[in-house]
């Protein structure tokens, strides 16, 4: 708004400058849809994209996406129990409304639950603030409705925002978290590229996206996840990498900035 009313006092001024007027409102709209489009971005306000806590531990957090599905993620807990590892599970409400009793086991076995919204509308982004803090809000009662929890992170459906979302976030206490790598285990059924992308350089501090809803299948009809995650999870215990939820690894930095 400040641009538009700064190109605009500008062209009243000196009606021979709309050339540049016209450019700084379209390099305005330009950087504010590339900060939408870009789920990593931090150009619309804060945003994870790493532990905050990596400089001081060796942990990294596997979160996952769209959920909870009945086919699928209980498969996914059964495989981090095995394992000992806890994740940060990005709900949608109406999903954990319809599987109530699979949410309540998400949080049982001390998984952390996040915020992806109400319904995943794949429009999200489009969204004007009225819309899009009731897909958010009604998200936070749902879930906390049913786990008794209330989620404090929040993923967009596919990562994409505009600048509406901070303000919605900030009202309802949420932080937005996006990730260090992802396999796009929705769109590729080899679990070995998938598998590939999360591991390539990974490192403490890092944020891993992998979906127990709208998972791709193998060719033998295996939900990627499920056979990623056998050999994911003890690649990270080779590599002494513990994994974290999100809330764990935002405590362990703020503790370490209090100590400071």
């Amino acid at each position: 708004m400040a641009v538009h009313l700064a190109a605009a006092g500008a062209w009243v001024a000196d009606h021979g400058l709309w050339p540049w007027c016209v450019a700084v409102v379209v390099i305005n709209h330009a950087l504010v849809a590339a900060g939408g489009l870009l789920p990593r971005s931090r150009l619309l306000g804060p945003n994870w994209t790493r532990l905050p806590a990596a400089t001081s531990t060796a942990a990294v957090a596997l979160t996952i996406d769209d959920g909870p599905d009945p086919d699928v993620t209980p498969a996914v807990l059964d495989l981090l129990a095995r394992h000992g590892v806890r994740a940060t599970f990005f709900c949608i409400g109406e999903r954990v409304a319809r599987y109530p009793e699979l949410a309540r086991r998400i949080a049982r076995e001390g998984h952390e639950i996040g915020n992806h919204t109400e319904h995943h509308r794949y429009v999200f982004s489009l969204f004007g603030p009225a819309a899009m803090r009731r897909e958010i809000a009604q998200a936070q009662a749902s879930i906390s409705a049913v786990c008794q929890v209330i989620p404090r992170f929040f993923r967009a459906p596919a990562g994409l925002r505009n600048p509406f979302l901070q303000p919605c976030l900030a009202e309802l206490g949420l932080q937005l978290a996006s990730w260090t790598r992802r396999g796009y285990d929705t769109v590729n059924a080899d679990a070995q590229v998938v598998l590939n992308r999360l591991t390539r350089n990974l490192g403490p501090g890092d944020i891993l996206l992998l979906h127990d809803g709208c998972a791709a299948r193998t060719s033998d009809g295996t939900p990627v996840i499920l056979a990623v995650l056998p050999s994911l999870l003890p690649i990270l215990a080779r590599q002494r990498l513990s994994c974290v939820t999100l809330s764990e690894g935002g405590l362990e930095w703020r503790n370490d900035s209090a100590g400071a």
